[in-house]
């Protein structure tokens, strides 16, 4: 691989663990994995905590899902041989995450400017 395709594919890793891991509109598949559970702050508002549920697949998947770094690694093992081994099929969906990784970041730089 040429350092371009390793940056491509780092941002598609990036943008792909971030909809996994954080994204709201892939909340429905973390749900099964996790327990919710309330806590009221010092102020008194109820918050909602997730947290993996205990053993089995299910915990293991929790666990996972909870962990960036885990799950960037296996994001990053299915896109990479994705790309090996099918790239005509692999290399738009690498490439719609790049870019939308890239955006992701530029816009995290203009809310960080707008905020100072």
């Amino acid at each position: 691989m040429e350092i371009l395709d390793i940056i491509i594919l780092g941002i598609a890793v990036f943008r792909m663990t971030h909809l996994i891991v954080f994204d709201k509109i892939t909340e429905f598949l973390r749900s099964p994995f996790f327990d919710e559970v309330p806590e009221m702050s010092e102020d008194g508002v109820e918050e909602i905590f997730l947290l993996p549920k205990k053993g089995g697949i299910k915990g293991f998947i929790g666990e996972l899902l909870s962990c960036y770094w885990c799950t960037g690694i296996w994001v990053a093992i299915f896109l990479y041989a994705g790309n090996l081994f099918f790239p005509q099929f692999f290399i738009p969906i690498i490439t719609v995450l790049a870019v939308a990784g890239i955006a992701s970041i530029l816009e995290a730089v203009v809310q960080s400017w707008i905020r100072e």
